[in-house]
This record gives structure tokens, C-alpha cells and sequence, in this order.
């Protein structure tokens, strides 16, 4: 067995048709119309998702019934991830046209909300698109050793699913608000003063325990386990390259991933690492591009998400 995660030479073709670089980037005329921001369509995007996230805590407290709860543990789940992608897009300043706008949603409705300081993933997460596994790459340990075997697999969705990974992070995070730097200071204060403001929304509405159940727990738990397994199906196994091919996985988007595990087009990675200015609603025609220039072909995408997770997880014991 093959223990790499590398795409074969023969899958690495030239792009052909005039419409992509060799390097996987539109042309100007193209790469000008893939980067228009929809600030519009973004803000509904933005109350949408804390829409959704109101009536599944709403819709589990009226039904009051086990199924209805332990479905809405696990929808949470998909909410952090839902607010992590548009925060995501927030510092790549891809939400709104105007940046004191974008970053000020950025911060305070999606990022804080759910534990992130958006300005400090922006600086880190910045390093990461400048060279993915690169010296100053802020999430190496997430992707590197890939292939490993179906027990380290286990035993690492084990630690996120018991929230051990979560409250580890949690406590890193809480050092902040000791820390020397006042920004530091200011940001953690900041995402500790949301949450007290979300648990005396749950408090003022009859419902504390809704917050602990179904923000923070899920925060720690569901959200962790869907963040490291669509982290390693970015990245996992592959290694530093000019040639983004040989840096960011691609798998072909269906609808129920779509919806659990990489909502608001997150899935389109490979696209997202040829541009990263290219904004989330444009990532799916921009793949088209990627595939119809031939730079990503049918042999280089897995078929599913489950089909590239058996391959990460394919080391002998």
C-alpha cells in the first residue's frame, strides 16, 4: 500500500483553453468577475445563519422530546460551523465590499459568537495561504502524518467528540485575559462578554440551561469533530508546493456535506487556495473553470468526503 496522499504526476495536467494559469489563477478579465463581493446576498447570508441557529434552540425547547434534542445537539454543531465559514470568509475581507463593515460582522456576529478572535485568526490564517505547510503554517499539527491508521482516528475524534480538544483550546484562550498585550486582553474580554450576553438572552427568555446545552457543549463536542474532519480533507497528508494541487485536497460537493460539514462553499478548497479573494458565493463556478481547463481532473477528486477520510485513515496497524 501506497502510504501517500499525493496526487500522481499524470493527474497534473496543464491547464488548456486560455482562461486559467498554469498556477491555477483565472485570467484578469475572468479573475476580475470571480472576485466581485455580493455584500447584499452576504448580510442575508449572515441573518440567515443566526436565523437557523434561533429556531433550532426555539424548536427543541417548544417540542421538549429526546429526538428533538439530541437532533439539535448535532445541528449546533453545524452552526458553529456555519458561523466559523462565514467568519472564515470575514478575514479574508470577502463578506462586504466596505472593510469597516466586513470587519466589524467579522468580529462581533460570526467570529466572537463562537469563540474565535477573528483579527488573530486573520494574521495566522494568512500565514497558512502564503505557504500551506510552510515554516509559519498555524495548523501543521492538524494535517501532518496522513495516512494514519483508523485507531488514530479514532482516537482523535474520541478526544473531540468527550470535548478534551475543546476544553484544551478553551484553556489556551483563557490565558488572554491575564495576557500583557492589552489587545490580547481586549479581544478575549470581548468574546467572554458575547457569550455572557447570549446566556442572559437564554436567562431572560426562562431557558439558562439552553445556552450550556445547546451553544457551549455542542461548541465543545460536535463543532470539534466536524472541524478536524473537514480540516484533514483540506489538507491532510499533502505537503509545501507551489503546484496547489499538491497542498489542498479536492472532493466532489454533495448536498448532505454540504449541509453538515462545509456549508456557504467551503468544500470548494482547492479553488479557495487558487484565489483566496475569490469570494464564497463565486467558488463553485470558479471549480468549474479549475475542471474545464483540465487543471483539475476527474482522477485528482475524491468521489465523497467518506472516500478521502478511509484513504487518511488507510495506514496499517
Amino acid at each position: 500500500m501506497a502510504l501517500t496522499m499525493l496526487p500522481t504526476s499524470e493527474l497534473l495536467t496543464a491547464p488548456t483553453g486560455g482562461r486559467i494559469l498554469p498556477d491555477g489563477r483565472a485570467v484578469p478579465e475572468l479573475r476580475a468577475r470571480l472576485r466581485r463581493i455580493p455584500s447584499a446576498r452576504n448580510a442575508l447570508a449572515v441573518a440567515s445563519c443566526w436565523t437557523q441557529t434561533i429556531a433550532i434552540a426555539v424548536a427543541a425547547v417548544w417540542l421538549d422530546h429526546p429526538v428533538t434534542w439530541i437532533l439539535a445537539f448535532v445541528l449546533m454543531g453545524r452552526a458553529h460551523a456555519q458561523l466559523a465559514a462565514l467568519m472564515h470568509e470575514a478575514a479574508h475581507r470577502t463578506l462586504f465590499r466596505n472593510r469597516r463593515l466586513n470587519d466589524w460582522v467579522g468580529r462581533w456576529l460570526v467570529g466572537y459568537p463562537a469563540f474565535v478572535p477573528t483579527d488573530a485568526y486573520r494574521r495566522a490564517h494568512m500565514a497558512h495561504h502564503r505557504e500551506e505547510f510552510g515554516p509559519n503554517e498555524p495548523d501543521l499539527a492538524l494535517y501532518v502524518g496522513y495516512p494514519i491508521t483508523r485507531a488514530s482516528l479514532r482516537r482523535k475524534l474520541w478526544r473531540d467528540a468527550t470535548g478534551r480538544t475543546g476544553l484544551k483550546l478553551l484553556r489556551a484562550q483563557a490565558r488572554g485575559l491575564w495576557a500583557p498585550e492589552a489587545k490580547v486582553r481586549r479581544v478575549t474580554w470581548s468574546i467572554l462578554g458575547v457569550q455572557a450576553l447570549l446566556l442572559a438572552t437564554c436567562w431572560l427568555l426562562g431557558h439558562p440551561w439552553v445556552y450550556l446545552v445547546l451553544w457551549f457543549l455542542p461548541y465543545l463536542t460536535a463543532w470539534r469533530v466536524i472541524n478536524r474532519l473537514r480540516s484533514i480533507a483540506e489538507h491532510g497528508g499533502m505537503v509545501a508546493s507551489p503546484d496547489r494541487r499538491l497542498t489542498t485536497h479536492s472532493v466532489v460537493q454533495h448536498p448532505l456535506a454540504r449541509f453538515l460539514l462545509v456549508p456557504y462553499h467551503i468544500g470548494w478548497h482547492l479553488a479557495h487556495h487558487c484565489d483566496a479573494g475569490v469570494p464564497w458565493r463565486n467558488l463553485p463556478r470558479y471549480h468549474r473553470e479549475l475542471r474545464a481547463s483540465g487543471y483539475v481532473t476527474p482522477g485528482l477528486e475524491y468521489p465523497t468526503y467518506p472516500a478521502l477520510w478511509r484513504k487518511l485513515s488507510s495506514r496499517p496497524s
